[in-house]
């Protein structure tokens, strides 16, 4: 069943991991992707992977911590192939330090990558959300179609990890966002919902101390990482009609994490 077909999806951060995983299983569902990355090896590796498979996919490499990279990114999505229908803010990165060591430098690099450019690359996509939504309205009365904003969130944000307090204030800064764009957007078809993985097995996961990696699966019920599929599936499942009625949550995809007490 192809739930997506001739959608558009925008993703960030989609190189690698997550977002990865997300561009691939958007278009087996039938979207076209744009794949945006400020790396642009991952991207281009991304779109060859989709096209391979028969989709379609447009590389990105613009920087949407800066707005009218994010206008650009959206001009060109919608140039490509029409319009924007589907947005995951997905960018994310880690500088870990705990708090009395922070400095501007690193908060301001973290809450940019992981804040910052899904408030712009959000604004971007209005005009084409948003807006379109309008003109339907007065054409017909009510939106053609429902459009969908996924943000990346973390269950990081939900209990606090030591050494992560820039991480995991932008992660909580992402739930309050799409619960207020989940209202803002609600009278023009647009639901907005979050999704909060829990320890995904990525590059990153793989690469860190393996004693370190044990305890952190041992806090999980399933005592295992999850998939970056995994997490895709439940993105492509908000994104889908399936889920025309659900805006505003945040859904808990983290193979039963515990609170754990340090």
């Amino acid at each position: 069943m192809s739930r997506l077909e001739g959608k558009v999806a925008v993703v960030t951060g989609a190189g690698r991991g997550i977002g990865r995983a997300t561009a691939v299983r958007f278009a087996e569902e039938g979207a076209a992707v744009v794949v945006n990355d400020v790396d642009g090896d991952p991207a281009k590796e991304t779109v060859q992977a989709i096209e391979e498979a028969g989709g379609r996919a447009l590389a990105s490499t613009h920087d949407t911590v800066d707005l009218e990279q994010a206008r650009a990114m959206m001009a060109a999505a919608a140039e490509e192939f029409g319009s924007v229908d589907i947005l995951v803010n997905n960018a994310g990165i880690t500088r870990d330090k705990t708090f009395h060591n922070l400095t501007d430098e690193l908060w301001d690099f973290v809450v940019n990558v992981n804040l910052k450019t899904a408030f712009h690359s959000t604004l971007a996509a209005m005009p084409y959300m948003r807006d379109a939504a309008k003109r339907e309205m007065g054409e017909g009365g009510a939106p053609a179609y429902h459009r969908k904003i996924v943000f990346t969130s973390s269950s990081a944000a939900l209990q606090g990890n030591p050494g992560q307090a820039n991480y995991t204030a932008a992660k909580g800064g992402i739930i309050g966002l799409t619960r207020t764009l989940a209202m803002e957007g609600a009278r023009h078809g647009i639901t907005c919902n979050a999704i909060v993985p829990g320890v995904i097995g990525t590059e990153a996961f793989n690469m860190a101390n393996a004693e370190m990696n044990e305890r952190i699966v041992n806090r999980t019920a399933l005592k295992r990482p999850g998939k970056p599929e995994e997490i895709a599936y439940a993105i492509a499942f908000l994104c889908s009609d399936l889920a025309a009625y659900i805006t505003g949550i945040e859904l808990n995809v983290s193979g039963g994490v515990e609170l754990f007490v340090f």
